[in-house]
């Protein structure tokens, strides 16, 4: 099935050029040169695939970012002028997906959605074979945690989290391996794919999902020096 991707940016000369490389790939592209435009045309299309400019005026791509996480778990990838670690740390913590700088590679970065695509596309068809319901994971009969893997969301006491791709990808990661300590690298090679990357990267993730999961559950233990394991309720 043909994907879908929205890019948003000001500068119509990189929507062009994105565009351009899109739809050399077979993607389908929707274009917005703001983030209240953007908004718009994800109520109106079903979109699979954010590109979103952090820098632009009126409400800049963070804004636009947080607005999407409080109703969509597509994957957002953030492009920025500026290559500074806080800014790529913010985006992440926010509900971003993947980070890149401009100047940048259009080769790199259609790679990097394809990866991102298929990550989701073999997910969904290895959760879909669970020996558990197809859809649901539950711990037990009065978990207050539910995740339905076949529309990416997470509940917590029948209330709707706001997860990312991502930290819904290492939950159910996590979840689906409960009480056994995974490694950085296992969770990274697992949700992103790649043997070799950022292991920051999945620290943010936690850190983020701790914070959406509340103080009250302490879901996830770090094991020091080691990595991190799912318990239901507390040790």
């Amino acid at each position: 099935m043909e994907k879908t991707i929205l890019v948003v940016d000001d500068d119509a000369d990189i929507v062009k050029l994105i565009t351009k490389g899109l739809q050399f790939e077979q993607f389908e592209v929707i274009q917005a040169n703001s983030g209240a435009e953007a908004l718009s045309l994800l109520k109106e299309h079903h979109i699979d695939f954010v590109i979103l400019d952090i820098m632009m005026p009126g409400m800049d791509g963070l804004e636009v970012c947080r607005n999407i996480r409080s109703n969509y778990n597509m994957p957002i990838l953030l492009l920025s002028a500026r290559d500074r670690d806080i800014d790529k740390v913010i985006g992440l913590e926010i509900g971003a997906d993947d980070y890149m700088t401009k100047p940048f590679s259009i080769q790199e970065l259609t790679s990097r959605i394809k990866a991102h695509l298929r990550k989701i596309d073999r997910l969904y068809k290895e959760w879909s074979n669970q020996v558990k319901t197809p859809d649901l994971i539950v711990n037990d009969s009065l978990s207050p945690l539910v995740l339905n893997e076949k529309n990416y969301e997470a509940y917590l006491n029948r209330q709707k989290l706001d997860l990312s791709t991502k930290e819904f990808q290492i939950l159910s990661f996590l979840m689906h391996h409960q009480n056994q300590v995974l490694t950085r690298e296992q969770i990274y090679e697992n949700v992103w794919g790649d043997e070799f990357g950022d292991l920051n990267t999945v620290t943010v993730h936690i850190k983020n999902i701790r914070k959406k999961l509340g103080s009250e559950y302490d879901f996830i233990k770090t094991v020091w020096g080691v990595g991190y394991k799912f318990i239901e309720g507390n040790e």
